[in-house]
């Protein structure tokens, strides 16, 4: 179908297009069924796809942009999380175990886990073009990968995720934990899974504002800086991973306002509907969003 056709049938099934101009410039740079995921809210009807009255086109353009805004808050907080956790793991592994920890198969948990992540670190390595990446291959030959605080830096966040999980030091796991405040490995473990997830979501420019995230976080009921009391909250919904997340960046850097900039962005879109991310009633009062 035509940019216009399109319309016409948004039209048909009952949305208001506030201006046709616009409408056609939006679906003519972002494509339908990108834009239906933010409108299946407003539909009456899931099989016959009509709307509900008084929806309008300019509301589906909104919700797309407070989700476009969420993403990059959220990938940035990763993105800081990610690095330091790098950091950690070089640092406490290498000093523990050597320069070659990550290709040690007596420090792994699991065989098979242990295959894939060497695997995964070879084929990273060989699409780096990180300058010292190259450096290191010009001058040796032998071991077959560099250093970890060389070879770590350029893995991807599910692979530094899956290494973390599958050493069978739970001592130096614990260790790495407790520099984030987090008292447990374990918990560390999950929360690194989750927030690999929602990486790759936010990388991919997938919806964020209310999908169903498969990977669930572990909550503590406690925690030695400010946390959330509720526990009674939806898992597979955006808020306790924000909040995993939250909490982690205060640990790194209590100077960053994630979530002061997190409930600005909900001021900045008054429409937007916190529950739909699973967010509860007075999350804003929870000691950890103060």
């Amino acid at each position: 179908m035509t940019i216009p056709q399109q319309v016409d049938i948004l039209e048909q099934r009952g949305l208001i297009i506030d201006d046709r101009g616009v409408a056609e410039n939006t679906l003519d740079s972002i494509s339908y069924f990108r834009l239906a995921g933010y409108w299946r809210l407003m539909e009456s009807d899931k099989v016959l796809h009509t709307f509900k009255p008084n929806s309008h086109f300019s509301q589906i353009i909104s919700l797309y942009n407070f989700d476009e805004d969420l993403r990059l808050i959220v990938f940035s907080a990763i993105q800081r999380i990610e690095v330091a956790v790098r950091a950690k793991l070089i640092h406490y592994f290498s000093e523990r175990h050597g320069a070659f920890w990550f290709m040690d198969s007596a420090l792994a948990e699991s065989a098979t886990m242990y295959q894939n992540n060497i695997k995964n670190l070879q084929e990273e390595l060989s699409r780096s073009e990180d300058e010292f990446i190259i450096e290191h291959f010009r001058k040796y030959d032998t071991p077959s990968m560099p250093p970890a605080w060389k070879t770590i830096e350029v893995t991807s966040m599910g692979t530094l995720s899956k290494l973390y999980s599958n050493m069978n030091d739970n001592a130096v796991k614990k260790m790495v934990s407790r520099q984030f405040n987090i008292p447990k490995y374990e918990y560390m473990r999950s929360w690194l899974r989750c927030i690999t997830i929602v990486r790759n979501i936010c990388a991919h420019h997938s919806r964020l504002w209310n999908t169903n995230i498969v990977v669930t976080p572990k909550l503590p009921e406690r925690l030695p800086d400010d946390w959330i009391t509720n526990r009674h909250i939806t898992l597979n919904k955006l808020y306790p991973h924000i909040c995993c997340i939250a909490y982690w960046l205060h640990s790194i850097n209590p100077s960053i306002l994630f979530t002061k900039t997190i409930k600005e962005l909900l001021i900045k879109y008054p429409a937007v509907d916190p529950a739909a991310m699973g967010f509860p009633k007075g999350w804003e009062n929870e000691p950890l969003w103060l």
